[in-house]
């Protein structure tokens, strides 16, 4: 299979509009004034997006959108010729900022979440559905990134339904997520869930080792292979065929850890879905770049 062979989506359940405001210094209790400032589109899945397209796959983002701030957001993917596809909600989009200052850890502010209203996750619905039979420009592979809130709500029932009809069409299905909709997920076969260590133990209710949590979750439920992040520490991965193994990150100087994760992700969609490498080389191709992200400000800019 060629990268020509495979159009990549992101789902981003919970996109974020984001201000970024860079300090010469800065301490609570003060009134500050920035250097400068600047918007841009966050959310996991929009992070994949950044990188596939530097790794020159071809993308499209798909992400719930309202209110003035989702406007925002379109206007931003589009000055960054990002293809995209938004489901309009009543809520608009969560709002973010992150504070930046030399010698200082960055800063980031979240908004509170705002979950999709019932014709939103129908329009998702749709718009996943018509996304299943293989047109000009590839077949379709799917990640969903991030957090999705009101997945639980019965609202969200027809997207579990075209969920569910992708992966009975098996169609590729890369997850990172948490929280319900992980529990969701984890109960199908879907061919990667990459979660990280702390999420793992919460996930399964129990401590240990990676690797023997790994090779729990890899008897208990039938996801197809599994990928564990743990900060700096080592990767460690396995699928229903091969063992818990593991590969260490370079060691850099970090600047900022954001989005390192989600750079990770795309390398694992192009390396296995587009170049059909093993999950070893896949990780051994993605780990520098993810690395050098944390090295850099930005997501997927270094």
């Amino acid at each position: 299979m060629s990268a020509q062979d495979t159009h990549f989506y992101t789902f981003t359940g919970n996109p974020l509009a984001e201000t970024t405001m860079e300090f010469p210094s800065w301490e609570t209790g003060k009134t500050q004034r920035a250097q400068s400032s600047s918007f841009q589109m966050g959310g996991k899945g929009i992070n994949v997006c950044k990188m596939l397209i530097r790794l020159g796959a071809r993308t499209t983002a798909l992400s719930f959108l309202g209110g003035q701030p989702g406007e925002q957001c379109r206007e931003w993917l589009g000055a960054h010729n990002i293809d995209y596809t938004s489901f309009s909600t009543v809520r608009p989009t969560r709002t973010g900022l992150v504070v930046r200052s030399a010698g200082i850890k960055e800063t980031t502010f979240l908004g509170a979440d705002s979950p999709p209203d019932a014709a939103a996750w129908q329009a998702a619905a749709q718009g996943l559905s018509g996304l299943m039979s293989p047109k000009e420009g590839g077949r379709p592979a799917l990640a969903f990134c991030g957090s999705s809130p009101g997945w639980a709500e019965k609202a969200a029932t027809p997207f579990h339904s075209a969920m569910e009809a992708w992966l009975d069409a098996k169609l590729p299905l890369f997850v990172d997520t948490y929280g319900a909709p992980l529990a969701w997920f984890a109960s199908h076969a879907v061919d990667l869930v990459k979660i990280n260590a702390d999420e793992l133990r919460g996930f399964l209710q129990k401590e240990g080792p990676v690797d023997e949590l790994i090779e729990s979750a890899l008897r208990h439920f039938p996801v197809k292979a599994w990928i564990v992040s743990d900060g700096a520490g080592p990767v460690w991965y396995a699928s229903q065929e091969e063992r818990p193994r593991y590969q260490t990150p370079p060691v850099v100087r970090e600047v900022s850890a954001t989005g390192s994760g989600d750079v990770l992700m795309a390398c694992l969609l192009k390396s296995r879905l587009a170049e059909a490498k093993s999950w070893d080389e896949a990780i051994r191709f993605g780990l520098p770049l993810a690395s050098a992200n944390a090295a850099h400000p930005g997501i997927a800019e270094f």
